[in-house]
């Protein structure tokens, strides 16, 4: 299936986006979220019309993101429009728009959703692009863009317990390893998504560590 028509409409959707939530994360989400599912089913035709789901949902997850969209509902509408002019039947359309729905961090802070198999894949992804090198430039650029200090001693970090708290509580982006980022390897749904988030978490943690010891010079 050719979803070519996705990858433009999510071009223009997050054009100039600058806080580590743009096309080329939504691309990474998707090639990484394809390449653990063929990974995890050996017999998968990387045309298949679940591939497509997968990279589909990777690539638009972002473009309904209550930090960087204004007006989430008419986005979804024309996604609505778009994704049957791709070929996705009603139900596949309800399979991806679920998945970008329910996903984030942020809604399953209070109560876990139970994704569909494709967008199971698809949030480990996620929250994998999340981790290792590429988690702490976009945790800084993210930090930055929303003027959070870097660090500060007397701000502790904090236990997440509800969105509201999570959205407007006082951060600093040392804490935000602390308050999420460490906590996603133990979320993760899939094999692949397991080992991965490991490795990369153990990288972050390397950094972290190796942050606080030049702080304390």
């Amino acid at each position: 299936m050719d979803i070519s028509k996705v990858k433009d409409f999510v071009k223009q959707q997050l054009q100039g986006e600058k806080t580590g939530h743009d096309f080329y994360h939504g691309q990474r989400v998707a090639h990484l979220a394809k390449k653990m599912y063929l990974a995890d089913h050996q017999s998968a035709h990387e045309d298949s019309r679940m591939v497509a789901i997968i990279m589909t949902a990777g690539y638009l997850h972002d473009t309904i993101d209550e930090k960087i969209c204004a007006a989430p509902k008419t986005v979804i509408a024309k996604i609505k429009q778009l994704l049957p002019e791709v070929g996705f039947t009603d139900l596949e359309i309800k399979d991806i728009l679920f998945t970008m729905q329910h996903m984030s961090f942020s809604k399953n802070i209070e109560q876990h959703y139970q994704l569909p198999v494709s967008g199971q894949y698809v949030q480990d992804a996620d929250r994998i692009e999340s981790l290792g090198a590429i988690g702490i430039a976009r945790a800084f650029t993210y930090g930055g863009k929303h003027d959070n200090v870097i660090y500060d001693p007397q701000i502790k970090p904090q236990e997440i317990v509800n969105h509201d708290q999570y959205r407007n509580h006082e951060e600093t982006t040392i804490n935000h390893f602390y308050e999420k980022l460490f906590k996603l390897e133990a979320t993760m749904n899939t094999v692949g998504g397991e080992a991965e988030a490991k490795r990369r978490t153990n990288y972050m943690k390397d950094f972290v560590n190796e942050f606080m010891q030049e702080w304390d010079v």
